[in-house]
């Protein structure tokens, strides 16, 4: 498994903010290999979701620069003729809000038909016969019934595994799931992760998994990307990042997380905020603001990302002079977010 399946380089996609254009993601670089997981994390206004849409041509007012090789064709040079054919084929997406991904105004089976033709897949007589196949492998009940049902009549975890079950409908190469777990209770996330895992498993597929959750992380990625204010800041195959973090972004971010280990002890909380693009200092280190105790000396001035050992890149070398402004410096949730499910499966 050498061959890379989706490399990006040098990606910066900028919206307009008062006659101005600011980045949203900034100079962004990975690459995702066939049946591989990539999880990119951060906190909200980080990125990520702007990264997804910037990858599946969906920005419509943003200016993007940069390249994205997705199996040897450069997505950002193909008109939008093209592009439709790539998106919801080959490469699809799992969007974060099912109830707006969806149209509430048609049924079920229409929607995931109405992909089916778009892109060529199965005969007028087969697609109907096939939606309800789909439905049955996302694991949804009945599904002959939720066929003919509309949005509105399905519940959250529902809508979800029928989100997804468009998104494979035409057994894409690359998937992107966005989000794919919000605002669904632990059970039926838990049930979306494993579909997630077999359906990639069966395909062959790359996914680029966006979540803030470290422990889905821990559950689903072979290999983690950090992001910060529209930067990728550290990354690493998913078990050395979290049993070896160095950016001081990403041990904030594992020592936010309860574990058993911390019961009766306060939870570290990052200070400060991810800035808005138009406030955003775009000089030096960006996370500086947010860890004022680390010496102006030992934050680089045009930082880049390096690679400091195997397969492990950080950006800047503050990760050096960097401590836990409170009590303890080992990232003591990161064993425990690994045992929240397999480890990863690297």
């Amino acid at each position: 498994m050498s061959e890379k399946l989706l490399e990006v380089n040098d990606l910066t996609t900028s919206f307009k903010i008062k006659g101005e254009y600011y980045p949203a993601v900034d100079h962004v670089s990975f690459s995702i290999k066939p049946n591989e997981v990539l999880a990119l994390v951060g906190e909200s206004g980080s990125g990520k979701s702007a990264t997804a849409f910037s990858l599946m041509g969906l920005h419509t007012k943003a200016r993007i620069t940069g390249e994205v090789q997705f199996r040897d064709k450069e997505l950002t040079a193909l008109g939008t003729g093209r592009m439709n054919k790539i998106r919801g084929g080959d490469m699809a997406m799992i969007f974060q809000d099912p109830m707006t991904a969806l149209n509430p105004l048609m049924k079920i089976k229409q929607q995931i038909t109405e992909t089916l033709k778009l892109h060529g897949k199965k005969s007028k007589d087969e697609r109907e016969s096939y939606a309800v196949e789909l439905l049955d492998r996302v694991g949804i009940p009945r599904p002959e019934r939720v066929a003919e049902a509309f949005p509105h009549e399905l519940s959250g975890g529902m809508r979800q595994r029928v989100v997804i079950a468009i998104a494979i409908a035409n057994r894409p190469k690359l998937l992107i799931a966005d989000e794919p777990t919000t605002a669904l209770d632990v059970t039926i996330q838990a049930q979306i992760l494993d579909l997630i895992r077999e359906l990639q498993d069966d395909l062959g597929s790359g996914v680029l998994l966006i979540t803030h959750d470290l422990g889905v992380v821990a559950e689903m990625a072979d290999r983690v990307a950090v992001m910060y204010a529209g930067q990728i800041v550290e990354i690493a195959p998913v078990r050395e990042l979290f049993k070896n973090p160095k950016h001081p972004y990403t041990r904030s971010l594992l020592n936010s997380l309860p574990s058993e280990d911390m019961l009766g002890s306060r939870l570290h909380v990052i200070e400060g905020v991810v800035p808005p693009l138009d406030k955003m200092d775009r000089t030096g280190c960006r996370f500086a603001p947010r860890i004022p105790w680390v010496p102006a000396s030992a934050h680089e001035d045009n930082p880049e990302l390096r690679e400091i050992s195997d397969d492990h890149f950080v950006r800047c070398t503050c990760y050096r002079d960097f401590h836990l402004n409170n009590e303890g410096d080992a990232p003591a949730s990161a064993d425990a977010a690994m045992e929240t499910g397999t480890g990863g499966r690297a």
